[in-house]
């Protein structure tokens, strides 16, 4: 009995997350390491009886050698399940799936070696992972991929495998229609001899990145693939030495064409390809000029049709962009981060403002998965410094203003909120709770919180909870800085941004063309937003038919400047819909 007991009390997670019937447990912290031991270096039975479970994350624990027994058949509505920086290896026993909702799984900076049937993801028919979207294996031992990895997870979209051993890829992984939904593929730092022809059979890939491996040469068919935006071949040693010096300073078209064309070699069909190669360019660059330029033509029939355009500005055509500045420590807290400034909202007619509210709620909601999988947050422009610092900090040092509260520290914040927690939960005599209540398990175990700082050393943002009183979004704002950040992915962070600057356009479409009497308050905003404004008031955008929203560049880099990402690069916002016209 006493030993029973001192179990339970081991894990109180587990007794909070069965009492209060929740969806979502992070377990990591100084004291996981000794009871993962004392469990003989797997999860405790007792996590595989929450079948509500729909994001696990366990992180950060060297003793964790195995998930254990029952995890499959336990955790059966398991969306997104995290078990980065352990010691799994050198395969899994027994064998991750059948988890049939499961979309993320991370499994990056662990001991994995090879992940063959049995000590694998999971079965291969049917398969174990039917709706697996993103899976990160980064920083293992992998020697070899497992052949049936398309036909486990069949619904891949990204795939990143960055920091490994392998020297080749399966040639399943390549064969027609196998991975028809990848769009990234991330194996840099690995020892990769050779590269298949067959990838041109990947129809969605977009993001290829195969640095520093030990590549001779690039197939021309890579040319095929097509809707591929990005590569990145640094650090191998090609043969044809003019495509060693392309890939290391020429822009990813023109290293497709030099392929497409047949390199050097390429003869009288060379020349004629690269004729019908610049006859398309001339044609492009006209039709960006009449675009760019207005008039009778296109233009006028994108007006028509109600259309509305994204400008995208780079980085070079910006005289001051913004930039976020990443510290190192919180890669082991909230690593992701994603930025973009937009410019040109009109959020002032009607409920323009609170359909933009509506619309970042629906998203948390849906593609962030309640934001476990990521969290979104918007800036009024004016208010904001740059440049931004992401960092993470003890909760008892991260002060902030939050959104209609009183400055706090970290720290209080989250006791008030769980005190506000239990309060509705005895008035309402239920376990849900309502608004910023529900995120806050999320925190669970974290000695460090993530924060985004402006130049005035003011916290603008504290994923995932909320946002600054300082930058909140108001009817007169119409330029925002917009950020996403992820403990997931990187994949993530660009989808959800995605979505939100294409939202953001199809509400100014409706704004243009649905000319509303009424005018959302302040004080209505407020109650909406739980999201400062410079109080000057813009002009409407559209009078006179279709605005612009320009989309700016914002550069992410380490302390060092070193640059991590760059939004919207080439691959990104690639989807718009039909009444959305992206300039680049």
């Amino acid at each position: 009995m006493a030993a029973a007991a001192a179990v339970s009390e081991a894990w109180p997670e587990l007794e909070l997350a069965e009492r209060e019937r929740r969806r979502e447990l992070l377990l990591t912290g100084p004291g996981l390491e000794e009871r993962v031991r004392a469990a003989g270096g797997q999860l405790p039975p007792r996590l595989f009886t929450l079948p509500l479970l729909h994001y696990l994350e366990v992180s950060g624990c060297g003793s964790l050698r195995a998930p254990g027994p029952g995890l499959a058949q336990g955790l059966p509505q398991l969306h997104s399940l995290v078990l980065r920086r352990n010691a799994l290896g050198p395969g899994l026993s027994p064998e991750l799936g059948p988890l049939p909702a499961l979309r993320v799984l991370d499994l990056s900076g662990n001991a994995l070696e090879a992940l063959p049937p049995g000590q694998g993801l999971g079965p291969a028919e049917p398969p174990g992972l039917p709706q697996l979207q993103s899976l990160n294996l980064s920083g293992n031992r992998l020697r070899e991929l497992p052949a049936d990895l398309a036909r486990c997870a069949p619904r891949l979209q990204s795939l990143n495998l960055t920091g490994n051993c392998l020297d080749s890829f399966p040639a399943e992984l390549f064969r027609p229609g196998a991975l028809p939904l990848l769009s990234e593929l991330a194996a840099a730092d690995n020892c990769l001899r050779e590269l298949s022809p067959d990838i041109a059979h990947l129809a969605s890939l977009k993001t290829l990145d195969l640095s520093n491996n030990q590549l001779s040469e690039i197939p021309a068919e890579l040319a095929d693939c097509p809707k591929l935006k990005e590569i990145n071949f640094r650090g191998n040693k090609l043969r044809d030495k003019r495509l060693e010096k392309m890939v290391s300073g020429c822009q990813t078209r023109s290293i497709l064409e030099y392929l497409r064309v047949g390199g050097r070699g390429g003869g009288k069909g060379k020349g004629r390809a690269e004729g019908s190669e610049k006859e398309d360019g001339r044609k492009k660059r006209r039709e960006r000029k009449q675009r760019r330029e207005g008039g009778d033509g296109e233009e006028q029939d994108v007006g028509d049709a109600g259309r509305l355009l994204l400008r995208v500005l780079h980085v070079s055509e910006n005289p001051a962009p913004l930039t976020v500045r990443v510290s190192p420590e919180v890669r082991d807290v909230r690593p992701y981060i994603v930025g973009a400034v937009v410019r040109g909202m009109d959020l002032q007619p009607g409920n323009a403002l609170k359909r933009f509210l509506t619309s970042q709620t629906k998203l948390h909601e849906d593609l962030c998965e309640k934001r476990t999988a990521a969290t979104l947050a918007t800036h009024e422009l004016r208010a904001v410094k740059g440049p931004l610092l992401y960092c993470a900090r003890p909760p008892q040092d991260l002060k902030i203003v939050p959104l209609g509260r009183k400055e706090a520290k970290a720290k209080e914040l989250v006791r008030q909120l769980q005190l506000e927690a239990e309060e509705q939960r005895k008035q309402k005599k239920r376990q849900s709770v309502s608004g910023l209540h529900r995120y806050l398990h999320l925190l669970d175990g974290n000695e460090n919180y993530p924060c985004l700082v402006d130049a005035d050393g003011d916290v603008i943002s504290f994923p995932p909870i909320t946002n600054s009183e300082k930058t909140k979004v108001k009817k007169t704002t119409s330029d925002l800085f917009l950020e996403v950040t992820s403990a997931t992915s990187l994949q993530i962070c660009k989808d959800v941004m995605d979505a939100l600057i294409l939202k953001m356009a199809e509400m100014n479409k409706y704004t243009l063309e649905n000319k509303e009497e009424g005018s959302l308050s302040d004080t209505e905003a407020d109650a909406v937003s739980g999201q400062l404004s410079d109080p000057r008031t813009n002009a409407s955008a559209g009078k006179d038919g279709p605005s612009p929203l320009v989309v700016e560049q914002v550069r992410v880099v380490d302390l060092e400047g070193s640059l991590k990402v760059v939004y919207p690069s080439k691959a990104d916002l690639a989807t718009a819909p039909p009444h959305v016209t992206v300039v680049r």
